[in-house]
């Protein structure tokens, strides 16, 4: 059996930019990016905490330490400035694979520094 688990959340993210007439994207500061985990092209969810939207898109690696985050293409109707978003990551895993799982945590302040990674077990 398969399980479809919560690898990386990103909490209260704060759109930088939007980004209306390109390919469609998030783009993440790198720094951020490798706290969670996450790779560029990996799909994750986002949900804005300001008007409800939750939508599928894929990341775009930003410039390290820059704090970016960047709603691309129709993305960017969907988020304005200054809103915050948590950003979802998921992988699917075996029941082997669970014993050592662990989903990671990535909190940031209000200017999208890293302010404390945690992990916690699935089980």
């Amino acid at each position: 059996m398969m399980y479809e688990m919560l690898a990386a959340k990103i909490h209260n993210a704060k759109i930088t930019g939007r980004s209306l007439h390109y390919g469609g994207s998030i783009t993440i500061d790198a720094k951020i990016m490798k706290e969670a985990g996450l790779l560029p092209n990996q799909r994750v969810v986002v949900v804005n905490l300001n008007n409800g939207a939750r939508f599928d898109t894929f990341v775009i690696r930003g410039e390290e330490g820059s704090g970016v985050i960047e709603l691309n293409g129709p993305a960017a109707r969907l988020g304005e400035v200054g809103d915050l978003i948590h950003i979802l990551a998921y992988v699917i895993l075996d029941q082997k694979e669970l014993a050592s799982f662990k989903t990671r945590f990535v909190y940031l302040d209000d200017k999208n520094a890293v302010v404390r990674v945690e992990t916690e077990e699935c089980r």
